[in-house]
This record gives structure tokens, C-alpha cells and sequence, in this order.
């Protein structure tokens, strides 16, 4: 099975910092794709970076967090088959994967404090994809994206 990929930009260093702790105490494999320090960086570097793995198969879930997690979200939907949920509750995040069948979680770490996230990221990972009508929707989601590619052709 692959690691769950996360990243963050100097924004969600700490944050990302408390998770990666967090999921090694859990046993959960993790692959931490960057920063590695509070130094002020690019968000849509990481994001694209984390995005890439997914959409290519490398990895099946990740994390993204940044101070809103509005620009992670907007970068990481650009790729195909990423299908990445800015989540600041409990409730949006169980509902991102039962609905959108998400495989990236994003946060911002303006909004959500390290308790809720470890609680979200637990949830996130242990909600399944209902499917049925719901996976419908996440065929036409996907489908957007290769007739948009085709279009441009």
C-alpha cells in the first residue's frame, strides 16, 4: 500500500509537524513531500508536487495544508483525477470522502487547530466512498477534465 503523501507550505509547518507526529504514533505510513522549515515558500509547488503523485497513481491520498487551503485546493484540482475537499469540520471532511469519494484532504491552518485535525484527518481516512449515485457524479467530475483536454487539442 502507498504512504499517504502530505505537504505544506511555511503556513502549515506546524501543523503538518503535529499531524506527521500524530499518524507515526497510529502507525500510519507517511510520505512528507515538503517544506521542511518555516521558511517562507511557494504553496503551489508542494501542492502540485503532492497533486502529481496522485493523479499519476503513485499514491492514492494526501494531505495538503497552507494558511487558507483555498490555493492548495485551486492547484491541486488542476491535475486529473485529483479530487481534493477544503475541509475546516468534522462532518465536510466525512462527507468529502462519502460523497466525492476525495483523495485529497486539504486544510487551512488558519481554521483548524491541531486537535480538530487529527480528529478530521482519522475520520478522512477511515470513511469509506458510498458509491452508488454519489460515484455517478464523481464519473461526470473526472469526465470534465479529459473533454476539456480534448477540446484543447
Amino acid at each position: 500500500m502507498s504512504p499517504l503523501l502530505i505537504a505544506s507550505d511555511h503556513a502549515g509547518f506546524a501543523l503538518k509537524k503535529k499531524l506527521l507526529s500524530y499518524l507515526d504514533k497510529k502507525g500510519i505510513s507517511v510520505k512528507d513531500l515538503g517544506t521542511y522549515s518555516k521558511e517562507r515558500c511557494d504553496y503551489p509547488v508542494y501542492a502540485y508536487i503532492l497533486a502529481k503523485m496522485i493523479s499519476s497513481g503513485e499514491a492514492k491520498q494526501g494531505i495538503l495544508i497552507c494558511k487558507s487551503g483555498i490555493g492548495n485546493s485551486i492547484v491541486a484540482n488542476r491535475l486529473p483525477g485529483v479530487r481534493a475537499a477544503l475541509c475546516d469540520n468534522l462532518k465536510i471532511a466525512k462527507l468529502s470522502r462519502e460523497h466525492n469519494d476525495s483523495n485529497v484532504l486539504v486544510l487551512g491552518s488558519a481554521f483548524v487547530k491541531a486537535d480538530l485535525a487529527k480528529k478530521m484527518v482519522t475520520a478522512w481516512l477511515k470513511t469509506k466512498f458510498l458509491g452508488g449515485r454519489h460515484l455517478r457524479r464523481v464519473k461526470l467530475i473526472d469526465g470534465l477534465g479529459k473533454k476539456i483536454r480534448r477540446s484543447a487539442k
